[in-house]
Formats: structure tokens, sequence, C-alpha cells
């Protein structure tokens, strides 16, 4: 992987109506690159406002119709055009399409050709407050190995977030009222608004390092279908050092996430690897760089150990819970792959349940390393632990849950891990499946 790191005297300047404002990075704005340039140069760069930056041709819907995009930063929104209303038929409501998401959003803007993209941060449909931002944008960004070629088209030179409130005072300086305009961006007939010449000019150099990390994979054969295979995969980085939080600690240690999800897969392989040979092939998948942006899930889909069109699923396990068992087994995301069915009939066999992601406009369907395969047409899903306690019920499940924080995971947390679910056949006992050898 390539490690990024931007010099901390980065200036960033918005001229508007012949008035230059300087801009704090981090406190205003953040951002980085991925195309492993050197230096990043933005001399005046045309702001133009483009919505949500959606370009979905099944709803009828281009963001970014009748215009040449050199040259230009494009300023969006987060989300889809349907968080904000009660409209199933937009896009999909407040459930996140991956139109949605924020790495969307980078995507197309490179493809568009732009010099830059900044994303108007709101917590709501980010589903993340500014802090998070800051800590990301003001880290180190990572990506895989690529040429300078691949990375630029893949890439805009600049790309970032800018606070709700930058926004609103360089549409007020346009003559545009903010809350106006975005909701004429919920609208199919919306189109690209200049900013009355606003300019964005951006300098900073970069530091740009060689990293090397890896997939850990274990592969136990199969038998009679030995050609088809099933992963169970988990991602073992976590954070690591990042901004000190109330108490000064600045590591985040992962034991949630997903020193829980590692050891899951551990005992799964040494489960399988007791019993009897298994019908398909499984490989028990250690992956890497999944808090950079899914890195090593990527790079292993593109350089897969089984073909993807022989692979039947992807089970990728995420931070099962310290505070006990539970009576439900939850999924991230609803309605996306028909896994759900299956996970739906096993817990239901055996005296349980299945709990679809309550939280589905934050998109967490697109933010765990099965995401990966998923785009690539693989079965995938990422599941965890739900809310119904056996110890205090949904009541209790929900208590621990408003108090987590999934990224300042305790040091250790000491439980059994007899404890947590195990996937099986729906036929067969819990902790293997004799019958199927699935």
């Amino acid at each position: 992987m390539t490690e990024t790191t931007a010099d901390e005297s980065t200036v960033l300047k918005i001229t508007q109506g012949g008035k230059t404002t300087e801009l704090k990075f981090g406190t205003d704005m953040v951002v980085g690159t991925r195309t492993g340039q050197a230096e990043v140069k933005v001399d005046a760069s045309d702001l133009v406002f483009v919505g949500y930056g959606v370009d979905a041709p099944e709803q009828k819907w281009n963001d970014y119709a009748g215009q040449d995009w050199k040259g230009k930063t494009v300023v969006m929104f987060v989300n889809d055009p349907g968080f904000h209303v009660d409209d199933e038929k937009l896009f999909d409501g407040k459930r996140m399409t991956y139109y949605g998401r924020w790495t969307y959003k980078f995507e197309e803007a490179a493809r568009r050709g732009a010099e830059g993209v900044l994303i108007v941060h709101e917590t709501a449909p980010a589903a993340y407050g500014w802090a998070t931002v800051k800590s990301s944008g003001t880290s180190p960004l990572f990506d895989i190995e690529r040429g300078q070629a691949e990375a630029m088209a893949q890439h805009t030179p600049l790309r970032g977030w800018m606070q709700r409130e930058l926004a609103e005072a360089i549409f007020a300086d346009a003559g545009l009222d903010f809350d106006a305009e975005k909701r004429k961006a919920m609208r199919a007939d919306f189109r690209p608004v200049a900013l009355d010449n606003a300019t964005l000019s951006v300098d900073f150099a970069l530091k740009r390092e060689q990293v090397v990390t890896r997939n850990v994979v274990a592969k136990l054969p199969g038998g009679e279908h030995g050609d088809e295979a099933v992963i169970f995969s988990a991602h073992w980085d976590a954070f690591g050092i990042g901004q000190p939080d109330a108490k000064g600690d600045r590591i985040r240690r992962g034991a949630i996430d997903n020193a829980t999800g590692v050891a899951t897969v551990l005992e799964l392989g040494r489960v399988f690897a007791a019993g009897p040979q298994p019908q398909r092939t499984l490989y028990f998948v250690a992956l890497t760089a999944e808090e950079k942006g899914l890195l090593g899930a990527s790079y292993y889909a593109a350089h897969p150990l089984a073909p993807l069109d022989k692979t039947a699923a992807v089970l990728n396990i995420e931070m099962f819970s310290p505070d006990g068992p539970t009576r439900d087994i939850a999924s991230w995301g609803k309605g996306r792959v028909s896994l759900e069915g299956d996970l739906e009939r096993v817990a239901k066999a055996r005296g349980r349940s299945y709990s679809p992601d309550p939280n589905l406009e934050a998109g967490f369907f697109y933010r765990a390393d099965h995401f990966a395969f998923a785009r690539l047409g693989v079965p995938a899903i990422t599941i965890g632990p739900g809310l119904d306690k056996l110890d205090g019920g949904v009541d209790a499940g929900r208590a621990l849950r408003a108090v987590a924080d999934a990224h300042q995971a305790a040091q250790s947390i000491g439980i059994p891990l007899n404890r947590l679910w195990v996937i099986g056949c729906s036929r067969c006992p819990p902790r293997r499946c004799a019958r199927c050898r699935w």
C-alpha cells in the first residue's frame, strides 16, 4: 500500500466577490489526495454545486448533466436525495443506496474529470460528526499501490469535506439560500449551479511511503463441491493511534472492532478443521486495512484465491459484543443479498431470531469488507450480534449500544467464544453442521 501524509502547512483559500478567505485545515475543511502526487496545487478552481453528485440512469437522474468538469471543483451533499423526505420511490427513501456513500461521490467526480470534490458535512445524513471527518482527514491516507496513470484515473487530484457553516456562507455570498438549493437538489430536474465565481485554491506537499501489509488466509479443501468456495472473513486492523479522547488516550486498541471478529473466524476454522471434510472449500481470511477503506478486501476480490463466480458466499464477521450473548443475530443492510433469508431460516430453526439492520440510513452495508465482494456479484454479508440480550432483553441491549463507542474498544474483553453465535446448517446442531458440512 501507499501511505500519503499531507504537510501541516496546507494552504486553503476561498475567493469570492473579490474577497479571499483563508480557511483552517481540520476546522473549516479537510482535503487530501490518493493520486500519488508529491504536491497538490489547485489554483482558482471554480466551485460548482452538483446537488448530491449522483448519476443514476435507472432513476433518470443526472446531477452532472450538461457541463465540462475539467478544472472545476464540485460541491455536493452526502447521502441520497431521498434521505430528507419520506418517499421510498425517491431512491430508497431514508435507506442509503451506494449513491449516497461518500466513496461513490469521489469515484463519480473522478469519472467526470473534475479537479476536485468537496462534500458538505451534515451529521445526520453522514451518520457521524465532524470529529470523525477531522480525524480521518488529518490522518495519513492509504491506498493500494497503483501506477500513476491508474491512480489519476480513479481519483480526483483533490478530495475533501467542508463544514456546513462554510458551505452556507459560500452559498449566501453567491446569492443562494442553502436550504432552498438543497430542496431543489432533491428533484430529478436539478441542474448544476455555479457558485457565483467562487474559487478554491489549495497548496500542500505530500510525504509518500510504501507500507507492506498482508491478508492472512487459511484454506480447508472441500470434497464433493471442492471447486466452490465459502469465505469466512474479519478484518484484523484497527484505527491504531488517533486523536486523544477525553482521557488523553490516543490508542484505539480494537478489541471489539475487530479482534472479536478475528477470534470468531479462528474458532470457526478450528471447529471445521476438527470435523468431517466440508463439501465446499473453505477460506478463513483475516483482512487488512478495512479501516483505511476496505483495501484488503478490495485487493483480495481483485486477486481471489478461488474464482469469484465459484464463491458461493462470503460471511464477514464484525464486532461481537463483550456484553454477553443475544437471542438474535443481525446483519448490516437490508434487502441487498439473499443470504439474509438464510440467516433468518437458520436462526428460527434454533429458536432464535434474525434482526435486520435498524439504521439503514447510515449505509453500513457499504462500510464493511463484504461490500468489496458484493459489488462484484458475490453473495456477501456482514453479521454481528443483535440487541436481545439473554440477560436483560432488548432494553438492556439498547442501553448498552447507546453508550458503546465501536472505535474506542476496551483493551481486553475476556469472554469465551462458546458464548457467541456460530453459524451452521438449520438441520444440524450448533457448533458443527454434520449433515451438510458447510
